[in-house]
């Protein structure tokens, strides 16, 4: 690691906030135990997680998308572990994008390891992003906390998710260490476990353990899966129906509007901000 002052932006989306580098070059190397000091709350910068902003051209696991997406999400969870995907992280690093004279209002695709991601900056500020079609693995798998049990909805979004339909979220427990889930097999790798409420038609509060980072404020994969699952429970899959369904998801952070379409096409429209940006201390990089 250089120990040349190195720029970092501070940004969230409803509240699952991230270290964000802007690297165009991919000049910067960023290993595990570095990306995790810079998310601790207490002694690095603090974040669910780091969005590290690369041209696709310079990364070689986004090469092959340079020519539908010129910016990669390298997306590391706060324990330093590479992920697929981050719905929120997305929308914060298109707003970053736009913030910066990288691109304008409108359409534009983001390469993550989740494959491209087609995005919308509307005139109101709303992101809406493409999260592609959900994958429902047939493999059910149940999910435990403090004594109580249950079934769970298998769904990946380029990441997988454990969703469990429950009467009261404080079921869920304090989520600081992974809800166990049974069978280990079907998650070889960790996954994110949602707990889900109604609150209304169409209307979910959910709560969330996300791999590699604890309970976040926010996870835009994981409302996309939840609104998913609930339309599954509730008999309007739009494959099915043939209508698009729209579930409102309240998280802690905030409120993200999930829409699934006939075929199969998943939206997510939400908010997203940058709140502070400066340069990470030279000297203390060489202490991390």
């Amino acid at each position: 690691m250089s120990t040349s002052q190195i720029a970092f932006l501070k940004g969230h989306g409803t509240e699952n906030d991230f270290v964000i580098v802007p690297d165009p070059d991919n000049a910067l190397t960023l290993p595990a135990a570095l990306v995790a000091r810079l998310c601790d709350r207490r002694a690095g910068i603090g974040g669910d997680g780091l969005l590290h902003i690369v041209r696709s051209a310079a990364h070689p696991e986004a090469r092959s998308m340079a020519d539908e997406a010129e910016w990669f999400m390298d997306y590391r969870n706060a324990d330093g572990s590479i992920a697929e995907m981050c719905g929120n992280g997305v929308r914060v690093f298109a707003h970053h994008l736009q913030r910066a004279g990288l691109v304008e209002e409108g359409d534009l695709t983001v390469a993550t390891r989740g494959g491209p991601k087609r995005v919308h900056l509307a005139k109101n500020g709303d992101i809406t992003v493409s999260m592609g079609q959900a994958l429902l693995p047939d493999a059910g798998v149940t999910v435990s906390v403090d004594g109580r049990s249950w079934p769970a909805r298998n769904v990946n979004m380029g990441n997988p998710h454990a969703v469990a339909f429950v009467d009261d979220l404080d079921h869920a427990g304090d989520l600081f260490t992974a809800p166990p889930f049974t069978p280990e097999a079907v998650y070889p790798e960790g996954v994110n476990v949602e707990f889900v409420v109604d609150r209304g038609p169409r209307h979910v509060g959910m709560r969330v353990h996300e791999r590699g980072s604890g309970e976040t404020r926010s996870c835009g994969t994981g409302a996309c899966a939840v609104a998913v699952a609930a339309a599954r429970r509730d008999g309007a899959d739009p494959a099915v129906t043939g209508l698009p369904v729209t579930y409102r998801v309240d998280l802690p952070g905030g409120t993200l509007v999930i829409t699934e379409h006939p075929d199969g096409a998943v939206e997510m429209t939400g908010p997203a901000v940058i709140v502070a940006e400066g340069v990470i201390d030279p000297a203390w990089l060489e202490t991390a």
